[in-house]
């Protein structure tokens, strides 16, 4: 099970560096560990995928206060844990994608009252959890800690980018694991991405593309 002191030596160990004894050693490793940690670090791996542990499912109401001066008549106040939007639907069971609403400044703003909606989520139960992390998302987590950190550490730029190498492949093994654990999930989409889909017959690939996109 991941935890944070797994993570920084994880790092430490992608940059040749010792390991921490603990999570209060004086050393500059920690410090700059540290500052990741409190800098997002790990909010900018959950930013990087549709990551299924870390999936949360929320009814939002339009919020009465907010009237959009024109377009779409309903603004939906985003979650506070919200960090990245997996799918927007009108009902309970994600069957039915909701592609008439765009993403602006915090708000979803649409034309129904409410919105179902799939987000990766950073709450201390679900993508903060780190009881919850497979192993190969904290490998990915563990090569972005070491990156964000290389330049302190390394002067040698063949290290560096083989750090960057690490990190790289260390996302696409996790995002490719991630999408084998879970079902087939709708994208998000806004208006644009309809636009595409308004003419069936078209030969440049705009066509229909079924129930499964949102």
């Amino acid at each position: 099970m991941a935890d944070q002191l797994t993570i920084y030596n994880g790092a430490l160990l992608i940059c040749g560096e010792r390991f921490l004894a603990s999570l209060t050693e004086e050393r500059e490793p920690r410090r700059l560990l540290d500052f990741v940690w409190a800098d997002n670090g790990v909010k900018e791996c959950l930013e990087a995928g549709q990551w299924n542990f870390a999936m949360r499912s929320s009814q939002i109401d339009y919020d009465p206060l907010v009237e959009p001066d024109w377009g779409y008549n309903r603004a939906f106040s985003k979650p506070d844990d919200w960090v990245l939007t997996s799918a927007v639907c009108s009902d309970e069971f994600f069957r039915s994608p909701n592609l008439r609403y765009v993403d602006e400044a915090g708000y979803w703003y649409g034309d129904i009252d409410t919105l179902y909606v799939r987000y990766v989520s950073k709450d201390v139960n679900y993508g903060m959890n780190l009881g919850l992390w497979p192993e190969s998302f904290t490998k990915f987590v563990q090569a972005h800690f070491a990156s964000r950190i290389a330049l302190k550490m390394i002067s040698n730029g063949a290290d560096m980018e083989r750090i960057e190498k690490i990190k790289a492949q260390r996302l696409l093994e996790a995002r490719n694991r991630s999408a084998m654990t879970g079902p087939t999930t709708f994208s998000a989409r806004g208006n644009w991405s309809m636009s595409r889909n308004r003419f069936p017959n078209r030969r440049d690939g705009g066509g229909s593309t079924g129930s499964l996109i949102g």
